[in-house]
């Protein structure tokens, strides 16, 4: 018998799907509350490590999945100016083990959809268009609201709505995310006939400049900078923006400038971090995935962290037969300090590039990180 057999789950994305998907599988009934309309189709790309790939198997989504993506070995430094010549060709350790590639790019819309089916053939419900706006809990129950309507009492409500989450500040924890000093625009773009594996250009005007391919015809490109306020820019400037920057990034940024001046959107974000210290619950709800922590996307960690966070609470929830203290220890103890690991590896890497430091060891972090991703959660 499992812990739960009625959950509830704020939030439709990478975390909150997948939560749902290994809840609905193992008998659970599952409500998945989302505020957006409905399934987003733009977005640019994201690139998974092997602990992510592992984790999508276990979902029993990673033929599809490998299907729509890009999978490659190792990352190619070049260096700004003329030719862009690559510097250095670096190798990737394979943290989901040697069953699955190092990494792979896809677009995020692509792996939203994938997840997005898998829970509904999994039974769970999906509701676009709501928001959980209540929450009301007993020793054994949580009931909730939806759009200020009572929606039912349920075992569990899962928060996984994202960096600034409505359930976080409902259920009493009051962090919020906070500003790095990097920003980062995006686009995604067509591929390049000599780009197979993702490639960092370091020096120059940005902080880093950087592509990863997607599909085998799609990759998305990205430019980091200190951190502006860009909320009034328009579509059209944006666009200039982003090529004027690029200009000192040669070889296949020409390309992608191209793409740019051509029509291909370019979106602005600031690098954000936060952690919720232990305990990621109060009661019968707890927050997840964003909810929980978030880092820049310096060690391509976010959406991994998350999907571990739905594995490991899945994980318990149906082997244990009860909500108990127990298993919230057993939660924190192994998603908590890893966590952790994650987000203050991945602002250190962004800190040294803003304080100009030349002999950080970027190079040690990184592999460091990928030793503690390769053991499972």
């Amino acid at each position: 018998m499992t812990a739960v057999q009625k959950v509830a789950i704020a939030g439709a994305g990478v975390a909150g799907l997948a939560t749902a998907i290994f809840l609905a599988k193992a008998g659970v009934e599952v409500d998945l509350y989302d505020a957006q309309p409905a399934l987003t189709t733009r977005g640019s790309g994201i690139t998974l490590q092997g602990n992510a790939l592992r984790v999508f198997d276990e979902l029993g989504v990673w033929d599809e999945v490998a299907a729509a993506g890009k999978a490659f070995e190792g990352l190619n430094l070049r260096a700004p100016g003329p030719g862009a010549p690559v510097v250095a060709a670096l190798p990737d350790l394979k943290t989901g083990g040697p069953d699955y590639p190092s990494t792979m790019g896809m677009s995020r819309p692509d792996l939203a959809r994938i997840l997005l089916a898998e829970a509904e053939r999994s039974g769970a419900r999906v509701h676009f268009g709501t928001r959980v706006t209540g929450v009301a809990q007993t020793d054994d129950a949580v009931a909730i609201e939806v759009d200020g309507q009572p929606a039912g009492t349920f075992d569990l409500l899962v928060g996984a709505d994202g960096l600034h989450s409505a359930v976080r500040e409902m259920i009493g924890i009051h962090v919020s995310p906070e500003q790095t000093g990097m920003g980062i625009w995006r686009t995604f773009v067509s591929l390049p006939p000599d780009v197979d594996r993702s490639e960092l250009y370091y020096g120059g005007p940005m902080y880093i400049a950087g592509y990863t391919p997607t599909g085998d015809d799609t990759m998305y490109a990205f430019l980091v900078e200190a951190a502006q306020d860009r909320s009034h820019v328009s579509t059209e400037e944006a666009r200039r923006i982003m090529v004027e920057q690029s200009r000192a990034y040669d070889g296949p940024w020409n390309h992608i400038r191209a793409d740019i001046e051509a029509g291909a959107d370019a979106n602005y974000t600031w690098f954000t971090r936060h952690l919720v210290d232990a305990p990621w619950n109060r009661g019968r709800a707890v927050v997840i995935g964003d909810a929980a922590h978030s880092c820049p996307p310096t060690i391509a960690q976010g959406a991994a962290q998350g999907l571990e966070d739905a594995a490991v609470l899945s994980e318990l929830l149906v082997e244990r037969d009860a909500v108990d203290q127990a298993l919230w220890d057993d939660f924190h103890a192994r998603r908590v300090s890893r966590a952790k690991a994650i987000v203050d590896a991945s602002v250190q890497l962004g800190q040294w590039q803003l304080d100009g430091v030349r002999d950080a060891d970027m190079g040690g972090l990184m592999f460091g990180v990928a030793q503690l991703t390769a053991a499972r959660a």
